[in-house]
């Protein structure tokens, strides 16, 4: 699901416009992508926590070039599901598991 589908499927949903929800999307997304940035939790209890994680510098390599090459330090987002959202995945899993007609999804 993209962006659109999914401002399309709240809008249905909650019957508002698609305008409306699109522009309450666009300013949530914005508030966690500078808070995170900023080194703030977001917490959406059920869902998850976005936060912001410090990668130490380290050595990649170039398989093609079969050469190092050093990574400075560097701060990257995560996220963290929630109880409620992960155990959600878990039984959407296992169902699919348990029916042998149902092919997994990727």
């Amino acid at each position: 699901m993209n962006k659109r589908e999914l401002v399309g499927r709240v809008a249905a949903r909650t019957k508002q416009e698609e305008d409306d929800v699109a522009e309450v999307v666009d300013e949530v997304i914005r508030v966690i992508s500078t808070s995170v940035a900023r080194g703030e939790k977001v917490v959406l209890s059920g869902f998850g926590t976005f936060y912001r994680r410090s990668r130490a510098r380290r050595v990649a390599r170039n398989i093609w070039a079969n050469e190092a090459l050093p990574l400075p330090a560097a701060n990257v987002p995560a996220f963290r599901p929630g109880k409620p959202f992960r155990e959600a995945v878990v039984r959407r899993r296992r169902r699919a598991a348990a029916s042998p007609t149902s092919a997994p999804r990727r």
